[in-house]
């Protein structure tokens, strides 16, 4: 009796201790602002400046794909300076306490699945998690994302269809991939309103519809599409093996707790084996354990094929939202063997077992940190947290806010516009397209321009002559700069020192 109380106070302790360690996982490194980040900060910018959510005032574009995102920005910016509120530090508060949450969600669907250890292990992991801290501290809204996913599977394990509704309508409105796990999630609904007689009621749909209805109506009108833009620009521009995303989401699935900086090479074919036998073990167990589980465990799979056939440069955000659900999966499974192995005479290794699937996939974890960064702030953070080329486009910023008289008459054309973007007040001709529909039809440009995934196409610059023109030098290596309309228009006028991606620096040129 006395060690069962102990557990108990153990057990009712965690859930403080790891939201302390998620807190400080986030606050310690600071804000290490991501350039896609910047991008979604300009459009809060643009509502609190009365241009609507715009990039560009004037230009009705949506280019962001997450306006709930950055509505709770500009809410949040409205309290704390307007327009030029501190939005990485305003976005880093929200993220972490988004994460918090997350971690105290998951520990509460262990306990309504009846895999406590799994829910407790799966939060700490989430706590300290590459993946999980870099674009909390990076300023995106995947914190805000998984949040929601998480929330809303929590709802509905509770049977509470209506908040269930609303969170789905919101995670649309955060992501629109979001539908990867709405899909399943609409189906159990249906079956249980046609086969168990659990019949949806108004408020349920009001609570779905209304919150879409809302956003999708004005967007349709100012925008001419709720879609965004970018999506169709990310589709185009990008040069890519027809492989690539499949085999990217197949190592990360194989190394979900890092497991290869560890193990090297080894631990992604252990993974491979083990960790996919441990999730389906996991997955199955649970879904025997509650039937309304059955779509967030098969979530991470759909969003894994959903990736794989539409084959889009993978970013290391697009890879986080599944995790959450794929680690607690495999843990489950790993708490399921632990029953079975420790039942009758091995009861005694309970605790030890218990104990190293707690720590265990965090101590992986922190493999992927470093506790001396050499660049941005030297506290510890993440490898992942990688922000050498957004410092560079801040030099680059730099360097243009000292020449450009007027910005907002300006045109400044970049392939990766957030920093740019945020530090100019230029007015931005992205080549990728994201934000400037003109230059899609630009897309894909000659296959023999590509050094890397992306080149920007050098008719874009010829017709649209830009002011300025700011890219890393591998982007136009073998197309734009041996261009010859181009060299007769442009002049270089400074060059931004850095061997990213092999390129030999970052080049700012001038319309002459």
């Amino acid at each position: 009796m006395i060690k069962q109380s102990r557990m108990q106070v153990f057990y009712r302790v965690l859930p403080i201790l790891i939201v302390i360690i998620a807190l400080t996982a986030r606050f310690l490194p600071g804000t290490r602002t991501i350039d896609d980040a910047y991008i979604t900060y300009r459009y809060s910018q643009n509502v609190l400046e009365g241009h609507g959510l715009v990039y560009n005032p004037g230009e009705r574009v949506l280019g962001t794909t997450t306006p709930l995102y950055a509505g709770l920005l500009a809410l949040s910016g409205l309290v704390f300076g307007g327009a030029r509120a501190p939005f990485p530090g305003i976005s880093l508060v929200i993220n972490t306490i988004a994460d918090a949450l997350t971690c105290l969600l998951l520990i509460n669907i262990g306990r309504k699945l009846n895999v406590r250890w799994a829910g407790v292990s799966a939060a700490l992991a989430w706590a300290v998690l590459p993946y999980s801290v870099t674009f909390a501290i990076g300023g995106l809204e995947t914190s805000v994302f998984v949040l929601i996913l998480t929330g809303l599977i929590t709802l509905y394990l509770e049977q509470n269809y209506t908040l269930t509704a609303l969170l789905a309508a919101l995670s649309l409105l955060t992501r629109p991939d979001a539908a990867l796990l709405l899909l399943p999630l609409g189906l159990d609904r249906l079956f249980l309103a046609i086969r168990k007689g659990v019949r949806i009621h108004w408020p349920e749909a009001a609570a779905f519809a209304l919150p879409l209805v809302f956003w999708i109506a004005p967007a349709a009108l100012f925008y001419g599409s709720p879609i965004p833009n970018s999506i169709a620009a990310k589709t185009s521009a990008y040069n890519l093996p027809a492989e690539a995303a499949f085999i990217r989401f197949l190592q990360h699935y194989a190394t979900p707790f890092m497991d290869n900086l560890t193990f090297g090479s080894a631990g992604i074919a252990i993974g491979l084996v083990g960790y996919f036998f441990l999730n389906l073990t996991g997955g199955l167990r649970l879904i025997r354990e509650n039937y309304r589980s059955w779509s967030w465990v098969v979530f991470p799979w759909l969003w894994f094929a959903a990736y794989s056939i539409a084959n889009p440069l993978v970013f290391r955000w697009y890879l986080t939202p599944p995790l959450p659900s794929f680690i607690f999966t495999l843990l489950a499974g790993v708490e399921f063997v632990r029953r079975d192995i420790t039942a009758g005479r091995l009861k005694s290794l309970a605790g030890p077992v218990i104990l190293l699937m707690l720590i265990g996939p965090s101590l992986l974890v922190l493999r992927g940190w470093t506790w001396d960064p050499d660049h941005g702030p030297r506290t510890p953070a993440p490898d992942m947290a990688w922000i050498q080329l957004e410092l560079k486009y801040q030099e680059a910023a730099d360097y243009l806010s000292s020449i450009m008289e007027q910005p907002e008459d300006t045109v400044l054309a970049a392939g990766d516009i957030g920093a740019l973007g945020y530090y100019t007040d230029a007015r931005i001709l992205d080549t990728l397209g994201l934000i400037s529909p003109e230059a899609i039809p630009y897309y894909p440009t000659q296959p023999e321009y590509y050094v890397n995934a992306y080149a920007v196409s050098p008719d874009l610059i010829n017709d649209l002559q830009p002011d300025f023109v700011v890219l890393l030098e591998v982007y136009g290596r073998e197309g734009l700069f041996k261009n010859d309309d181009f060299n007769a228009a442009y002049d270089l006028i400074h060059t931004v020192e850095t061997d990213i991606y092999d390129s030999h620096g970052m080049l700012i040129f001038s319309k002459k």
